[in-house]
């Protein structure tokens, strides 16, 4: 008897653990992803009593904000957004039929004012009723707008970002959308050609080509197996795992120094650096420089994608190979696994070389001010990690210069200001189009601004394609004081 009685007890006990688990998952554990799920329309009705804080860009412009309908206890509020596709990816939407995205998604306890209990129960005492508080973020109209016009309507990203603090002042994915019509085209902006709610700047991963060779020198550099003066051999073609490897336009430079070999974009020469570092000295720098993890930015998980090397399913794979080196190290990749990357990754590579070797944690916020003008929320620079050494970021900041001043990446060079940089250009579907890309700093003595900028299957190159929009960018960024 004493045994059924115990067996019943355990069994409840179970079975009451179990319940706590499943409360727990939802009410604690999942509660923020269950809130921000567009078919949980509780939250979103609540919210709509609240007027919602603003969203600013950093110079006072009104990026979102909320207008009242009705009147007394019928007053709702209805989210509107005055610079329309401006800023649409990086500022996102918040409707009650489709949910939120981008930082309306990320900021939301700020824009509603969302205070902890025991903030509840004080406003709650002083009858105050809750409104949200202003977020100005880092962005700079000037400079998205000069981004936009410099695509010109073609599919691609542009990101820049400050070196120093990891502001992000600009981001830009086309085709873009107006946030504004997200309740009424929500289904075919979703499904539409050129997908224009995926944010390209954080969620595509596209082939880097040259522009990672930015990475291998850093490790390269910083590694102590190599300085700007180390002969190698540029001959093509050259076997690299066992395949022929060419030049751009079969070019054989023979020996010659690492510089040289980045200025002209080598392929040769950078695989078998790759070759000699291995996968696991790459794979620590690339790590260093934030690969193989979402991107440390306040802004969605859900609309972030890590880069790396990725197999042919799409899994990441770390340091201990399964890829060719050799290739990668060049921005490209065999069968066995490829390196994709995205905009932002990329531009904070430019930025963590711009700032000795540091990298620092992107961000999208500024601060956060309380409707009684009190800054609730300063956003501070803040060091996410050692990339390489101060020396060995300034060899390679000089040989990006060498890229600008005398290499393919002359068109990204500006008047009275050093530029450092290097292009890419990746073969895409199946070498009919390409996958072009510029990425820099300026000035390099003491940068100001990195960007990164990418467009989609073009007949271009990397030089005579993404350098000049890179150009536009960084004028428009360092002559506004940015």
């Amino acid at each position: 008897m004493n045994r059924q009685i115990v067996q019943l007890f355990g069994l409840s006990m179970l079975l009451f653990a179990t319940l706590i688990a499943f409360t727990s998952r939802w009410a604690v554990f999942e509660a923020e992803s269950l809130e921000n799920e567009p078919s949980n329309r509780r939250p979103l009705i609540e919210e709509q009593r609240i007027p919602r804080g603003l969203v600013m860009a950093r110079d006072g412009t009104v990026l979102a904000r909320s207008v009242a309908r009705g009147s007394g206890a019928q007053r709702t509020y209805t989210r509107t957004y005055p610079t329309g596709g401006l800023f649409s990816h990086a500022v996102g939407y918040n409707f009650i039929s489709k949910g939120r995205a981008g930082l309306e998604r990320s900021k939301n306890d700020e824009l509603t004012g969302e205070e902890n209990e025991f903030g509840s129960i004080f406003s709650q005492l002083q009858s105050k009723a809750r409104e949200g508080e202003d977020v100005t973020t880092t962005l700079d109209p000037r400079g998205q707008r000069e981004a936009l016009a410099a695509l010109g309507g073609r599919r691609g990203s542009i990101v820049a970002i400050e070196p120093q603090t990891g502001r992000v002042r600009v981001m830009v994915s086309l085709p873009e959308y107006d946030p504004n019509d997200v309740p009424e085209r929500f289904k075919e902006l979703n499904s539409g050609a050129g997908a224009p709610l995926l944010n390209r700047a954080t969620q595509s991963r596209y082939p880097p080509g040259s522009t990672f060779k930015v990475v291998t020198a850093a490790a390269a550099l910083d590694s102590g197996g190599f300085n700007p003066q180390s002969i190698v051999d540029g001959s093509s073609p050259r076997p690299v795992s066992g395949v022929p490897l060419a030049n751009a336009g079969g070019q054989d430079f023979g020996p010659i120094p690492l510089t040289d070999a980045l200025t002209n974009s080598v392929n040769t020469v950078w695989a078998q650096v790759g070759e000699r570092l291995g996968p696991g000295t790459l794979i620590e720098y690339m790590e260093r420089f934030g690969f193989n993890k979402d991107p440390e930015l306040d802004y969605p998980d859900s609309q972030m994608s890590a880069s790396g090397v990725r197999n042919a399913r799409g899994r990441l794979l770390d340091g201990n190979g399964g890829f060719d080196v050799g290739r990668v190290a060049i921005g490209q990749g065999g069968s066995e696994g490829g390196i994709q990357v995205s905009p932002l990754q990329m531009a904070m590579v430019a930025g963590a070389v711009g700032n000795r070797g540091r990298l620092m944690r992107p961000t999208l916020t500024e601060k956060v001010v309380a409707k009684d003008g009190r800054v609730t929320e300063r956003v501070e620079p803040e060091e996410q990690s050692i990339v390489m050494s101060e020396k060995a970021a300034g060899m390679l900041a000089q040989m990006m210069g060498n890229v600008v001043k005398e290499g393919t990446g002359t068109a990204a060079a500006l008047s009275g200001i050093d530029v450092a940089g290097k292009t890419g250009t990746a073969e895409v579907d199946n070498a009919t189009a390409n996958q072009a890309w510029f990425i820099g700093f300026a000035p390099i003595d003491r940068p100001r601004m990195a960007v990164a900028v990418t467009l989609e299957r073009t007949q271009g190159q990397g030089g005579t394609e993404a350098a000049p929009l890179a150009k536009r960018v960084l004028e428009a960024l360092i002559g506004n004081g940015a």
